[in-house]
């Protein structure tokens, strides 16, 4: 029945897509080919009378809010990239970040106070009207008993069922692509919907989210490129969030970017440096950062909200990503290259060479270019032809990183037009660089290596078959000797290390 009921939701979804003239838009007509042509105008013999009403940025959101929370979030994903589909089709769907249609304020009090189980009046002084609904929740202004002005999130009634419903449709959504549409498969859909799925089942539960500001908020004051307000913990529960208020106007507001004072220029560096030190020095970042989860504060503060999705990348692939960065940033196309090879981005039957000259081909046409001059689009379109030529698949671990730096690289440019993503980038990058690749970073993650290999090794003399599982990649029949050869090695190179250290 469930998978029933999940290829009637798909086919709902299609048809939804199909009545509001939303899947092959009438407006694109002069762009698809013959074939693709003909079946728009066939599908148009089937469009509802919405179809004949508004831009198509409008036709779709309509269609996006009726299919649900997961659709939402891909709507609020398209709606940051103005420079990809258009300023007017991104404005169309900005309404899906924080303004669709609330549920009633008596249901929210109820909630809260089931979920918490205590009065209402014992924690907050006052309890308004919801300011802002959202896909899986919304927020209202409050004030606590000690006069802290904070925002309460509640989740939606019900929404569990509608998340399950479209974890369902997504799944089998992802099995139907990669059965039959081939060139599809190596961005791995199956992968993406288990990575999308998860992360949205995850916020479901308000606990784990007041967790992770609660963490993103210590790394982030150590750079102050973007803040958090406080948890109130007192008010957190699985259904309920309170936080204090964040400072400034939500950028989503059209009236947040002309503050008297406002250094939009400044702003823009803040977010991108914001996000690559989150995951470069820390392996955790916020990975939903569209307008409705920023406000801005003149001169260049932000203050991050609703942090139901963490990114988390581990130590192998930071580094991958700064030196990506930092090959772009120096133009160095074969150590980009490279790095993609080490890193099993790019299969090894390919040639590094000739994956660097694409590589420039890329790059060099935006280095040096203001923002507002590169067609993005166009970049996009290129770098999915490159990937497909050297069999580059989708990383299912990097989904939430690789999402999140589109989503952010769009706003900062709707911040600053002209923003300059790599100059943003470079003092980030750098620091990195500096830091982790000099050579007392080399022989401290050497002396880690070495001592995390002597407690396996001592693990093993102890209690050889069970050590051996956990060790893994242990030979039969290997001889004693070799392991103390090798544990003597890396004891030394731990001595070495630990006098360099002093």
């Amino acid at each position: 029945m469930g998978a029933l009921g999940a290829f009637g939701r798909v086919t709902g979804a299609v048809w939804v897509l199909v009545r509001n003239d939303a899947l092959l838009p009438r407006e694109l007509d002069h762009l698809y080919p013959p074939s693709m042509g003909a079946l728009a105008k066939a599908l148009r013999l089937f469009a509802g009378s919405g179809a004949r009403s508004g831009r198509p940025g409008e036709r779709l959101a309509r269609s996006l809010e009726s299919m649900g929370p997961v659709a939402i979030k891909l709507g609020q994903l398209l709606s940051t990239r103005g420079d990809f589909f258009g300023r007017e089709f991104a404005e169309d769907l900005s309404r899906l970040k924080d303004r669709l249609p609330p549920f009633p304020t008596a249901v929210a009090r109820a909630e809260v106070e089931r979920t918490l189980g205590r009065t209402i009046e014992s924690l907050y002084a006052e309890f308004g009207e919801p300011m802002a609904a959202a896909s899986l929740a919304q927020a209202h202004e409050a004030k606590l008993l000690d006069g802290r002005k904070v925002a309460v999130k509640v989740l939606r009634p019900g929404i569990e069922i509608r998340v399950r419903n479209d974890a369902e449709s997504l799944d089998l959504a992802a099995r139907l692509i990669e059965r039959w549409v081939p060139p599809a498969r190596r961005l791995e859909p199956r992968a993406f919907a288990e990575t999308v799925i998860r992360a949205t089942i995850l916020e479901l539960d308000l606990r784990l989210e007041a967790a992770g500001a609660d963490e993103l908020r210590e790394v982030m004051a150590l750079d102050g490129y973007m803040a958090v307000p406080p948890i109130v913990w007192e008010g957190v529960g699985k259904r309920v969030l309170t936080m204090e208020w964040a400072r400034g106007w939500p950028l989503s507001d059209p009236g947040a970017l002309t503050q008297p004072g406002l250094d939009r220029q400044a702003m823009a560096d803040n977010l991108i440096r914001a996000f690559l030190s989150q995951a470069l020095d820390h392996g955790v970042f916020h990975a939903d950062l569209h307008e409705g989860n920023l406000f801005a504060a003149a001169p260049a503060q932000l203050t991050a909200v609703d942090f139901g999705i963490i990114g988390r990348i581990g130590p192998p692939e930071r580094r991958y990503l700064a030196e990506i960065l930092w090959g772009f940033l120096n133009k160095d196309y074969e150590g980009v290259a490279r790095t993609h090879f080490d890193a099993g981005y790019v299969p090894a039957h390919h040639s590094v060479a000739a994956f660097a000259q694409a590589l420039r081909a890329v790059g060099e046409p935006v280095f040096g270019r203001p923002a507002s001059e590169v067609p993005m689009s166009r970049v996009l379109t290129q770098l999915f032809e490159i990937t497909a030529l050297y069999d580059m698949h989708l990383r299912p671990e990097l989904v939430l990183l690789q999402k999140t730096m589109m989503t952010v690289e769009g706003v900062a440019r709707r911040i600053q037009p002209d923003h300059d993503i790599w100059r943003a980038a470079d003092p980030v990058v750098r620091r990195w660089m500096t830091r982790e690749l000099s050579p007392l970073a080399r022989i401290r993650r050497f002396a880690d290596e070495a001592a995390t290999a002597l407690k396996n090794l001592a693990r093993l003399i102890e209690n050889p078959p069970a050590a051996a599982v956990e060790v893994g990649e242990t030979r039969r029949g290997g001889s004693a000797l070799l392991w103390f050869a090798a544990g003597a090695v890396v004891a030394g190179g731990a001595f070495l290390a630990a006098m360099y250290w002093g």
